[in-house]
Protein backbone atom coordinates (compact mmCIF):
# COMPACT_ATOMS: atom_id res chain seq x y z
CA UNK A 1 0.00 0.00 0.00
CA UNK A 2 0.89 3.54 -0.38
CA UNK A 3 1.49 6.30 2.18
CA UNK A 4 0.42 5.67 5.28
CA UNK A 5 -3.34 4.69 6.45
CA UNK A 6 -5.42 7.26 6.71
CA UNK A 7 -8.24 6.83 9.72
CA UNK A 8 -11.95 8.15 8.18
CA UNK A 9 -14.63 7.39 10.40
CA UNK A 10 -12.60 4.11 13.08
CA UNK A 11 -11.98 2.87 9.73
CA UNK A 12 -8.33 3.38 8.33
CA UNK A 13 -7.90 3.44 4.74
CA UNK A 14 -4.51 4.09 2.44
CA UNK A 15 -4.91 4.15 -1.64
CA UNK A 16 -2.80 1.54 -3.63
CA UNK A 17 -1.08 2.81 -6.45
CA UNK A 18 -3.54 0.41 -8.18
CA UNK A 19 -6.50 1.84 -6.83
CA UNK A 20 -5.01 5.37 -8.01
CA UNK A 21 -4.59 3.71 -11.31
CA UNK A 22 -8.03 2.79 -11.66
CA UNK A 23 -9.06 6.50 -10.40
CA UNK A 24 -7.41 7.60 -12.61
CA UNK A 25 -8.46 6.14 -15.50
CA UNK A 26 -11.87 6.92 -14.50
CA UNK A 27 -11.12 10.41 -14.80
CA UNK A 28 -9.53 9.50 -18.11
CA UNK A 29 -5.98 10.90 -16.87
CA UNK A 30 -2.63 9.04 -18.23
CA UNK A 31 -0.56 8.41 -15.28
CA UNK A 32 2.91 7.08 -15.31
CA UNK A 33 3.75 4.57 -12.87
CA UNK A 34 6.49 7.32 -11.63
CA UNK A 35 3.66 9.77 -11.23
CA UNK A 36 1.48 6.84 -9.43
CA UNK A 37 4.21 6.41 -6.71
CA UNK A 38 4.26 10.07 -6.05
CA UNK A 39 0.62 11.02 -6.41
CA UNK A 40 -0.97 8.07 -4.22
CA UNK A 41 0.68 9.34 -0.71
CA UNK A 42 -0.41 12.40 -1.62
CA UNK A 43 -3.95 11.70 -2.29
CA UNK A 44 -3.84 9.69 1.15
CA UNK A 45 -2.65 13.39 2.53
CA UNK A 46 -5.60 15.08 0.92
CA UNK A 47 -8.16 12.23 2.31
CA UNK A 48 -6.59 12.58 5.56
CA UNK A 49 -7.26 16.06 5.93
CA UNK A 50 -10.81 15.70 4.75
CA UNK A 51 -11.21 13.25 6.89
CA UNK A 52 -9.96 15.73 9.67
CA UNK A 53 -12.49 18.38 8.74
CA UNK A 54 -15.28 15.80 8.87
CA UNK A 55 -14.71 14.57 12.65
CA UNK A 56 -15.03 18.34 13.35
CA UNK A 57 -18.34 19.49 11.83
CA UNK A 58 -20.77 17.61 14.17
CA UNK A 59 -24.74 17.94 13.81
CA UNK A 60 -24.83 20.95 15.45
CA UNK A 61 -22.74 23.06 13.07
CA UNK A 62 -25.14 24.65 10.45
CA UNK A 63 -23.40 23.91 7.06
CA UNK A 64 -22.16 26.68 4.83
CA UNK A 65 -21.10 27.84 1.85
CA UNK A 66 -18.33 30.53 3.57
CA UNK A 67 -16.36 31.42 6.61
CA UNK A 68 -18.21 34.58 6.68
CA UNK A 69 -21.55 35.86 6.28
CA UNK A 70 -22.18 37.53 2.82
CA UNK A 71 -24.02 40.72 2.43
CA UNK A 72 -24.83 42.50 -1.19
CA UNK A 73 -22.42 44.72 -1.77
CA UNK A 74 -24.60 46.06 -4.98
CA UNK A 75 -26.13 49.55 -4.93
CA UNK A 76 -29.74 50.14 -5.51
CA UNK A 77 -30.33 50.38 -9.13
CA UNK A 78 -30.95 54.39 -10.32
CA UNK A 79 -32.00 55.95 -13.88
CA UNK A 80 -30.00 58.58 -15.01
CA UNK A 81 -29.85 59.93 -18.17
CA UNK A 82 -28.09 58.15 -20.87
CA UNK A 83 -26.70 58.41 -24.38
CA UNK A 84 -28.80 59.40 -27.27
CA UNK A 85 -28.69 57.18 -30.21
CA UNK A 86 -27.38 60.59 -32.19
CA UNK A 87 -24.26 61.01 -29.60
CA UNK A 88 -23.26 56.86 -29.13
CA UNK A 89 -23.61 56.46 -33.09
CA UNK A 90 -21.15 59.77 -32.81
CA UNK A 91 -18.31 57.82 -31.34
CA UNK A 92 -18.84 55.05 -33.68
CA UNK A 93 -15.85 53.89 -35.80
CA UNK A 94 -18.57 52.41 -38.72
CA UNK A 95 -22.29 53.56 -38.84
CA UNK A 96 -25.04 52.23 -40.93
CA UNK A 97 -28.54 52.80 -40.96
CA UNK A 98 -28.49 54.39 -37.57
CA UNK A 99 -26.83 51.39 -35.89
CA UNK A 100 -23.34 50.32 -35.23
CA UNK A 101 -21.53 48.68 -38.29
CA UNK A 102 -19.50 45.64 -37.09
CA UNK A 103 -17.89 43.48 -39.41
CA UNK A 104 -19.17 40.05 -39.99
CA UNK A 105 -17.99 36.75 -38.88
CA UNK A 106 -18.49 33.29 -38.95
CA UNK A 107 -19.47 33.63 -42.43
CA UNK A 108 -22.48 34.95 -42.10
CA UNK A 109 -25.04 36.31 -45.09
CA UNK A 110 -25.90 39.77 -45.17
Amino acid sequence: MAGSPIHTSGVFVALSTEEVARLAGLARITVSAEELATIAPQLDIILDAVASVSEVAGEDVAPMSHALPLTNVFRDDQVRPGLTREQALAMAPAVEDDRFRVPRILGEEA
